[in-house]
């Protein structure tokens, strides 16, 4: 009975064992499988790849900073419009 024993789990560890195997050979089609559809997906939305977001996002700052510095350049032109307009009335 002990050799009928030992038999019985073996089996059971084999059947165990691939079962595992064949779980895990079905997650990583179904990973597969969803990483292919999402790019799908991603792909039909028109969704920028990182590397441009990260270039448009680069621009953007750049123009950002240019603009501000233009709006202060502006308003140091203004003030000395306004100053020497101001003397010109009192000449």
């Amino acid at each position: 009975m002990t050799q009928t024993t030992n038999q019985f789990f073996d089996g059971i560890a084999k059947l165990m064992t691939d079962a595992a195997g064949a779980a895990q050979g079905m997650r990583a089609e179904f990973e597969t499988a969803a990483k292919s559809q999402a790019e799908r997906f991603l792909h039909g939305m028109d969704i920028p790849q990182r590397e441009e977001f990260e270039a448009v996002k680069a621009m953007a700052l750049k123009a950002r900073e240019e603009n501000e510095r233009l709006s202060q350049r502006v308003a140091e032109l203004e003030a000395a419009l306004t100053r020497v307009q101001g003397s010109n009335r009192q000449s």
